[in-house]
């Protein structure tokens, strides 16, 4: 059987209990993304959901967290403002490995979890 896959839904990230607050500061006022409503059945586990583009992410509350490669990449436009304006809101970056069509770097939320912001070029 061929799965056809029709889009990517969602993506989860993980917090440390009780951290919300911090979260919703950062994802929200920092990187200016909507909160949406978490789904009553779920609110009891803690976290929040945003929207990103045409797919949700979701802040998870996780009491073990380990360094890991695992991480989501989002295409934005105008990648090196948007790094300078990360970088001046106090958010650590890191240049990734350059890959030819593509400028790209990786961003690290209060949490250690990393994400990518990459733009294509023309090359």
């Amino acid at each position: 059987m061929k799965i056809n896959v029709k889009r990517l839904d969602h993506v989860q990230l993980c917090i440390p209990p009780g951290a919300e607050e911090q979260a919703r500061d950062f994802y929200g006022r920092v990187l200016g993304l909507a909160e949406i409503e978490k789904p009553a059945p779920l609110r009891a586990n803690g976290g929040l959901w945003f929207e990103i583009a045409d797919i949700q992410l979701h802040i998870g509350v996780e009491r073990d967290q380990s360094k890991s490669k695992r991480h989501p990449a989002f295409e934005v436009e105008n990648v090196a403002a948007v790094r300078s304006y990360l970088e001046q809101n106090g958010v650590r970056t890191k240049d990734e490995i350059a890959l030819a069509g593509m400028e790209r770097f990786s961003l690290f939320d209060p949490f250690d979890n990393r994400i990518e912001f990459f733009e294509r070029t023309a090359d």
